[in-house]
This record gives C-alpha cells, sequence and structure tokens, in this order.
C-alpha cells in the first residue's frame, strides 16, 4: 500500500515529454488550418479585388498586390475560428486513437491535459495582437491607398497629430491645407484655424489665419479672419469662405480606421484624438478587442474540448463536432454584436471588449468541470 501511495502522486504529474506532445500535435494542426483558411482567403479577395478594380487601370500583378495586402488582415480575423478547428481537430483525434483514454488512466486531469494546448493559445493569440496586428495595420493602411487611385475616391486626406488636426482638400485651382488646433467634432467648429493655399503646381499662393472655422454645407466658413498673399498687405475679414466637398460624416469615417493603427501604437493616438476633441471609442474598442485576442483563443479551445472531449459514441461524432463549431460561430457573432453595442456607447467599452471572451471562458470551464466529475 505504501509504494502505491508513493506512486500516485507521480503519475498524477504531466511529464514534459507528453506536454510537448500534445502542444505540438496542437500546433501542427493550428498551422495546416491557418495557412489552408489563408489559401481559401486569398482566392476569395482575388475575385473580390478583380471585380473592384478591373477595367481602372490595374494590371494582374496590382491586383494580386493588393490581395495580398489585404490577406494579413483578414487572416488576422479568422484565428478564433482556427483556434477553434484545430482544437476540436487535436482532441478528436487524441480521443479516437484512445491516448486520451490512457493519459486519464494514469491519473491526469482534464486540466494537465488541456495545460499545453491552452498555452499554445495564448501564445498563439499573444503573436497575433503584437507581431501579426502591426504587419496587418501597415499592409492594409496601404492597401486603402492603393486601392482608392483606382477607384477615383477623394483625395482628400486627414491627420491628427500633437499640433492638432491636419486636413488637405482639392479645389479649383489647387489644393487647400487646413490646420487646427482643436475640434468640436458635433457641429465641427475648427478652433485657432490657419489655411495654406497652394496652386495647381503646389506653389504658394497665400493664407487664412482665423478664429475659428465652421462646416456648413458645401463650405468653410471661417471667422474673425486674416488674408494674406504673397506681395499683399493682410486683410481683416468677419468671414471667409472656402468651398468644400466633405460632410462631417467623411471626416468623422476618414480620421484613421482603427485596422490601420497598430496596437502598439493605439494608445498614442487614443490620446491625440481625445486630446483635439474627437471621440476615441473605435480606438479604445479595438485596442481591448486585440487585448483580448489570447483570452478569445482559450475560450475557443476551451469550447473545443467540451465537445471533443467527450465520449464518442457511434453515429454521434459528426453531430458532436458540429455542435462545436457552431457553437464556435454563435460566440463568434454574438462577440461582433456586442461589440456593435459597444461602439454605439449601449454599454462600456472595457465590457464590450472582454464580455465575449469572459462568457466562453465560463461556458467552456463550466462544461469541462461537469465532464470532469462525471
Amino acid at each position: 500500500m505504501t509504494s502505491n501511495a508513493m506512486s500516485s502522486p507521480r503519475a498524477m504529474r504531466l511529464s514534459p515529454t507528453l506536454l510537448w506532445y500534445i502542444g505540438r500535435q496542437y500546433l501542427n494542426l493550428f498551422m495546416m488550418f491557418f495557412f489552408g483558411l489563408a489559401a481559401v482567403i486569398l482566392l476569395i479577395t482575388v475575385v473580390d479585388v478583380i471585380d473592384r478594380v478591373s477595367g481602372k487601370g490595374a494590371d494582374l500583378g496590382t491586383m494580386l498586390q493588393l490581395a495580398f495586402m489585404k490577406l494579413p488582415y483578414l487572416a488576422q480575423e479568422v484565428m478564433p475560428f482556427t483556434a477553434l478547428f484545430a482544437g476540436l481537430a487535436t482532441f478528436w483525434r487524441l480521443t479516437r486513437s484512445h491516448e486520451l483514454v490512457v493519459t486519464r488512466s494514469a491519473g491526469v486531469s482534464v486540466w494537465q491535459f488541456l495545460l499545453p494546448v491552452l498555452i499554445a493559445g495564448f501564445l498563439l493569440g499573444a503573436a497575433t495582437t503584437a507581431l501579426l496586428n502591426p504587419l496587418a495595420s501597415i499592409l492594409l493602411s496601404r492597401y486603402e491607398a492603393l486601392e482608392s487611385t483606382f477607384k477615383g475616391k477623394s483625395s482628400s486626406t486627414f491627420a491628427i497629430s500633437k499640433t492638432g488636426l491636419w486636413l488637405r482638400q482639392p479645389g479649383e485651382t489647387g489644393q487647400s491645407v487646413i490646420h487646427a488646433v482643436s475640434v468640436t467634432p458635433e457641429s465641427m467648429i475648427l478652433n485657432h484655424v490657419i489655411v495654406f493655399n497652394y496652386e495647381t503646381n503646389d506653389r504658394f499662393a497665400g493664407r487664412i489665419d482665423a478664429k475659428s472655422a465652421e462646416l456648413r454645407e458645401g463650405r468653410w466658413v471661417l471667422f474673425n479672419a486674416w488674408k494674406t498673399s504673397p506681395g499683399v498687405p493682410a486683410e481683416f475679414f468677419d468671414t471667409v469662405e472656402i468651398n468644400t466637398d466633405l460632410t462631417i460624416e467623411k471626416i468623422q469615417e476618414s480620421l484613421a480606421d482603427p485596422q490601420t493603427i497598430s496596437f502598439w501604437s493605439l494608445p498614442s493616438f487614443i490620446a491625440l484624438m481625445e486630446e483635439a476633441g474627437f471621440s476615441a471609442v473605435r480606438h479604445e474598442l479595438q485596442f481591448h478587442r486585440l487585448l483580448a485576442t489570447p483570452f478569445l483563443l482559450i475560450a475557443m479551445i476551451l469550447l473545443a474540448a467540451s465537445f471533443s472531449l467527450r465520449p464518442q459514441r457511434r453515429g454521434r461524432v459528426g453531430l458532436v463536432l458540429l455542435g462545436g463549431v457552431l457553437t464556435g460561430f454563435l460566440f463568434y457573432f454574438i462577440s461582433n454584436f456586442v461589440f456593435t453595442l459597444g461602439l454605439s456607447g449601449k454599454i462600456p467599452v472595457v465590457l464590450a471588449a472582454w464580455l465575449p471572451s469572459g462568457v466562453s471562458m465560463m461556458f467552456g470551464v463550466a462544461a469541462l468541470l461537469h465532464l470532469e466529475d462525471g
């Protein structure tokens, strides 16, 4: 009895060899699903890009370049599905080959068995946030800029820096660069405004210094403005009007899409937006969503385990695995719905970003606790 008592604790330890074996099984299947999904996404993206820019001056090489630029962003979006599919395949394979039965008979609990897979999922999620996201954001920004040249979109550009808001817009005789220290987003009133006017050959044509500027239908109205031109004395005007095709909606939408900003740059950009007077809800949601990615992948693995680690019954394996896939899709779409609620301000930003991962993890843990007790 003494020998058995002493051997029991030793049997319950998960050996490094077994830990590496299970983790390697999951990583191999994860990479297989990841590259498989990436290949399918690339084919769909190529077709979509051809439909968008075909006949607008883009050759085949440029269209392929556009597709590859968008691929990292789309691959990042399907990471939760990849984690789910890889988890289902890994646990189903180990259950079917009875390796799980042998491992459990040695005294290894389901949590010890899952440990290497959960660690792998967390590290993959961290790599998605820290490495894949910065690459995806840079390439997506270039994709949008290159696509706009073929689709004939407005050439107006916006930027926020430590000095305030910068706006470039085309005009009838050239272009204007507008700078403002701060802005009131609801009414689009710019404060402490300078307008630099340029002719078609980028030759400086003059500047306007105004206390404020308001965006109205089809025009900027500058108040208390001093107008200066080369070789001409400065002249004061109560109001000066500048034609524009911009609207409040266009400016709000065009101020740096969160998807085009790297995870590492989001905190400073959020601070700049708030300092300039713009709402940074979209960017805060994106930041917390990226922070939650490792935990979302863990949640997908727990969901996969709760379905595929059950004792297999003949004729029901396919239904159980299908249930796992459908449940994963359901949680993913619910997370997008909650994200939309956070975007509209119905629920707090942090809650909108972390609730899907938290609920999914609790569901998976509860199912596995029930399975372990059984």
